[in-house]
């Protein structure tokens, strides 16, 4: 988003996949990601799981000294494995009802948000968070973190959506694009990076 908040950066929430996909530069930007946070003391938000991307970025976060904060759905307990399990120190695990409790508290704990490479729930956040900012109900960084092109297809459909007269707000509609992992911190938060 072009309206950079003034307020300083204390956590990136990172929505991303439950699974690495099939290309090893995915998980790779995960793990620099969370190396980089950490290195710049901003606390990762994510959801709570261990595998995929999703566990990648946490557990870098996490080997570099970070603050992570996940939060996870009930119902998600029996079927993902989470840091807490593990015992893990350093992760704050927060157990919550539902996804729609998940996504607000998700939303409330962060101050900017980035989506890696993942599926239609990464999709559906991002498409969330993104729908706040154009009705204005936020203005916090939102950025993607586009790694060969993953996010291309997207930011095409919304710059159509623009071009057609859909978008009543687009520029809050289309978020910051990466090319990688190393320009996340200093791209999404000038004052960090």
């Amino acid at each position: 988003m072009s309206d950079i908040s003034e307020k300083p950066i204390r956590s990136l929430c990172v929505y991303c996949g439950s699974s690495p996909g099939n290309d090893s530069q995915f998980i790779d930007a995960a793990r620099a990601l969370g190396r980089d946070l950490a290195e710049q003391g901003i606390r990762l938000v994510y959801g709570g799981g261990d595998k995929g991307l999703m566990g990648a970025v946490a557990e870098s976060a996490l080997a570099h000294g970070g603050a992570v904060l996940g939060i996870i759905p009930e119902f998600l307990l029996k079927s993902e494995q989470i840091h807490q399990a593990k015992n893990i120190e350093g992760v704050d695990m927060q157990v919550v009802p539902d996804m729609h409790t998940r996504k607000r508290q998700m939303f409330e704990e962060s101050d900017a948000f980035l989506a890696m490479p993942g599926g239609i729930g990464t999709l559906e956040e991002l498409v969330e968070v993104l729908t706040w900012a154009q009705l204005r109900r936020h203005s916090k960084p939102v950025g993607l973190l586009n790694i060969n092109d993953f996010w291309s297809p997207y930011v095409e459909l919304v710059q159509h959506m623009a071009e057609a007269g859909f978008l009543h707000n687009p520029d809050a509609a289309m978020p910051q694009v990466f090319a990688s992992a190393d320009d996340v911190v200093g791209g999404l938060f000038p004052s960090t990076g």
